[in-house]
């Protein structure tokens, strides 16, 4: 007979999302202690109080559950979305579904396909001079940079454009994570301008839907109406934001963990086509989301607690995806993990990450690249580590020897 749920709130911080010092390994330390002592969900009374889900199972279930938890009312901790709604990650279906028809099509394989050689220049223009300097920071001269290049390919935008944009949604994850609300709102302010000013330009030019995401949003109806331009905008602002920041994070995690492992190094460039399996497993261990959220619309029981109607609920998916109950030895780096393809580091379900394949392509491409002008590097300075709602690096100093 399964244990009564329990009522309420705790008195005290299961833990502390905002503790100072955070290492390359403390979080995952913590995470693991909590999964240990209460099992799949936590509770924190920072941000205000909120439940974390932090077990695999309780991740799976509030990210597939539309009917008991919503998207609308508040969808990462800290509570950030000031300046409108940003479809589709604000909206539930079926309200949030013509936006996503829409964004997918300009995910499939074929066109991943043909963006691949513009991903690889991109990566090759920015890695080759680097790596002649041996000593590097390999996020603030490399993962931060590679996402604007290929977003300015793929979003059809001159590299300036892009770079500003990476500067500016940079900045602004930095004033979420310390709070300062007035430059959240005066830096999104800034991005709707930007996002209004790609509008503008598909208005006036002659941008085939088929090819540009912004004219084919633009060209988009739902029962013959056109959408609604405010949501046009919403979502152009959301995606020239969403795809710049876990990339940069998360491509530092990757040179950290090879910088530790130099067997694995050997292994790779030996065969570069175990990559794209170390990536996966890269991608369970090393998932950089822990502040994406939902909120409860009615009472509902997970992991054994009761959460309230309009409580907020943390989607930890850096927990989740070490669950020892789903990933066994959860903590340690298995190549060819068995069942590797379940991990959710792109979530699942409704709001699952449209960009994964290109995301994908990119930590592919980037090792390929890394490890065929390399013949080792090593670490040369503790990373430094970027805090809630993202979880991974800021800035990796590195060794590098040319092959």
């Amino acid at each position: 007979m399964s244990a009564a749920p329990t009522i309420g709130r705790r008195d005290a911080d299961d833990f502390d999302p905002v503790r100072p010092g955070e290492t390359f390994t403390s979080a995952h330390e913590e995470f693991h202690r909590l999964r240990a002592r209460h099992g799949g969900i936590a509770r924190s009374q920072e941000y205000e109080g909120f439940w974390a889900a932090i077990g695999y199972d309780e991740v799976l279930s509030v990210i597939t559950d539309i009917e008991n938890f919503t998207t609308r009312k508040q969808n990462a901790i800290p509570k950030f979305a000031f300046t409108g709604v940003r479809p589709p990650l604000h909206l539930d279906p079926p309200e949030h579904t013509e936006y996503r028809r829409v964004i997918n099509r300009f995910f499939t394989p074929p066109r991943m396909r043909a963006l691949e050689p513009h991903v690889r220049d991109a990566a090759v223009s920015l890695l080759a001079p680097l790596l002649e300097e041996r000593a590097i920071d390999v996020c603030k001269q490399y993962a931060h940079r590679f996402p604007a290049f290929v977003f300015a390919e793929f979003f059809n935008l001159d590299v300036a454009t892009s770079e500003l944009i990476k500067q500016v949604s940079g900045t602004y994850v930095d004033a979420i994570q310390v709070l300062d609300h007035e430059t959240v709102k005066s830096l999104s302010g800034e991005l709707y301008a930007i996002a209004q000013g790609i509008i503008d330009e598909r208005v006036a030019g002659d941008y085939d839907p088929e090819e540009d995401l912004t004219a084919g949003l633009l060209a988009a109806r739902h029962d013959g109406e056109p959408l609604p331009a405010a949501m046009i905008l919403g979502c152009v602002r959301q995606l020239i934001v969403t795809g710049m920041v876990a990339p940069s994070v998360f491509t530092g995690n990757m040179f950290v963990h090879l910088s530790r492992d130099p067997e694995l190094q050997r292994t790779l460039r030996a065969d570069p086509t175990l990559i794209p399996a170390a990536v996966e497993e890269m991608l369970r261990l090393y998932s950089p989301y822990r502040g994406m959220a939902r909120t409860a619309r009615r009472d509902v029981v997970l992991g054994g607690q009761r959460i309230r109607e309009d409580d907020p609920i943390a989607l930890v998916y850096t927990s989740a995806n070490r669950d020892e109950r789903v990933f066994p030895d959860g903590e340690r780096f298995i190549l060819n993990r068995p069942n590797i393809g379940k991990h959710i580091a792109f979530g699942r379900g409704t709001h699952s990450c449209p960009g994964a394949p290109l995301a994908r392509m990119m930590m592919r491409i980037t090792l390929e690249e890394a490890l065929a002008r390399t013949s080792e590097w090593t670490l040369a300075g503790e990373p430094e580590m970027a805090i809630w709602a993202e979880w991974g690096t800021r800035s990796v100093p590195l060794d590098f020897v040319r092959a």
